[in-house]
Order: C-alpha cells, then structure tokens, then sequence
C-alpha cells in the first residue's frame, strides 16, 4: 500500500510553515504529491448576518478588508508552500464556497495535515480540523516537531470502530515502521476484545508488530501518551471521537487529551 497525495489546510498565518514541513516529511518517503490548500475565511459565511442593505457604506468596508485579508493570506500561505524544498508539490487557493473546495480537495487525498493550533482548538483552522475529522471522516496526521516516517509506530486498540478505522489506514505508514507497538488498556473500557487479532491482521499485510497490554484502569490518555513514550514512538496511531463528538468536546475525552498533549504526533481517524 502506498499514499499519492497529502494535503496540508493553509491559513497564511504563522502557522502554515510548520504545517507544510510536517506533510512534506510524511510525503517524501512515498513520493507522494503535497498539496497546500489555501483555506481563507469565507466572504459567503459573513453575508447573512449583515441583513438587508449589506451593500452600505460600512458593510462594504467589511467585505473589501476581508477580500485583502484574504489575498494577504493567500500571499503568504505561497510563500510559504515556495520556500519548501520538497519538489513534488502544489498550492491550491480555494474561493467560495470554500468549505465545499476543502471537502471535495480532502476526499481526493490519502492524509490530510494539521499543525499543533487547529487540533488544540485554535486558530482560523481549528473549525475545518473538526470538521475534516468528525465531519468528512478523513484519516489526520497532527504533525508535531520531529515528525518522520520510519521510525517507531504506536497504535492505540481497543477493537471499536474509530480504532480498527484508524489502525486499518494506518498500514503505509507501518509499513515504513521500524517497529510498531500495539497498545491495548483492557481496564480502560468495558469494551472486550482480543489485540492479538490486530497483530495478526498485520502480520497478514507484511506488518510485524509487537503487543503491550497496559495494567493500568483510568483515563485511557494519560496511559497511551506514556506507553508511547517509553516505546520510543513518534507516532501514535488513534480512533478519535469514540463517544459523541459534543459530549467529548465538552466533557474532554480520551481524543481532546491527546491532541492537547505535546507529543508524540497522531494518526487520527473517526
């Protein structure tokens, strides 16, 4: 298995740089196409709470200081994408409707990339992270520093859905593993299950694997973040939004905990 085409959201902001360092290092070793998309605020989305007569004086206003917002951004989020030495890439800026063009660009890629902001809720693209994930189900890669393909792979498992998801479109990249190590917490849920068929599930795609059953009950995330750790993982393998997407964003969640810790990097499928 293989990935052709990574796609990394760009606002133009500060962020946009680390975001396309983190996308160009999971490409690479695929020769796969990176492809930044421009995503600005949309003028679209703003219309409708200006009521009737937007075309005033002060509307009008409005609307030309988002449109150079917008040209300033797509400005940068370029310059940005070119100072990439990566050679296999390309820059797409989206126009209204842009959430449609994000979409449709995100059904069209193997992994879509975020930086650190939008997974911990901040920034201009922390909406269309949450949307990418709970919303369009795409596979996400939260690239952090020293994010590489390669190296130690972990895999969170507890045999639901979002896991065996995730684990499942996980495989190029554990297959480019210097070892993968799947975690298993069987206190941590009242879900049972049985790691050794994951294990086996690799071991039939060319995976070889390693299982460590966790002892501890609790908070699945702190657990997980630690096992991956002492494995030496860059890479975390999770399902995300195992309960109801509202219920985890107001209650936390073993997801929320793993996007706000600082390493390693997720793999996260819903």
């Amino acid at each position: 298995m293989s990935w052709a085409r990574i796609m990394a959201p760009l606002s133009g902001g500060a962020g946009d740089a680390a975001a396309i360092s983190a996308a160009a290092a999971l490409a690479e070793p695929f020769g796969a196409e990176l492809a930044g998309v421009y995503t600005p605020a949309d003028v679209a989305d703003v219309m409708p709470w200006m009521g009737e007569g937007f075309l005033g004086g002060v509307q009008t206003t409005a609307l030309e200081s988002l449109r150079e917002a917008a040209m300033a951004g797509e400005a940068s989020a370029k310059a940005a994408m070119d100072a990439c030495p990566y050679a296999r890439k390309s820059f797409i800026s989206l126009q209204t409707p842009v959430w449609a063009g994000l979409s449709a660009e995100s059904r069209l890629s193997d992994v879509v990339v975020f930086g650190d902001d939008p997974a911990r809720g901040r920034g201009p693209l922390a909406e269309a992270f949450q949307q990418m994930l709970a919303d369009e189900q795409r596979p996400i890669v939260v690239g952090r520093r020293g994010l590489k393909v390669g190296s130690a792979v972990a895999v969170a498992w507890d045999g639901g859905k979002e896991a065996s998801r995730a684990a499942r479109l996980a495989v190029p990249l554990l297959e480019k593993a210097s070892k993968v190590v799947i975690l298993s917490a069987p206190k941590a849920t009242s879900r049972s299950f049985d790691p050794a068929r994951l294990q086996a599930y690799y071991a039939a795609r060319g995976v070889k694997s390693e299982v460590e059953i966790l002892p501890d009950s609790g908070d699945a995330a702190p657990i997980l973040l630690y096992a991956a750790q002492k494995a030496g993982a860059d890479v975390l393998v999770a399902g995300a939004f195992g309960h109801p997407r509202l219920q985890e964003f107001i209650f936390g969640g073993t997801t929320r905990s793993l996007l706000n810790a600082d390493e390693p990097s997720l793999f996260l499928s819903h």
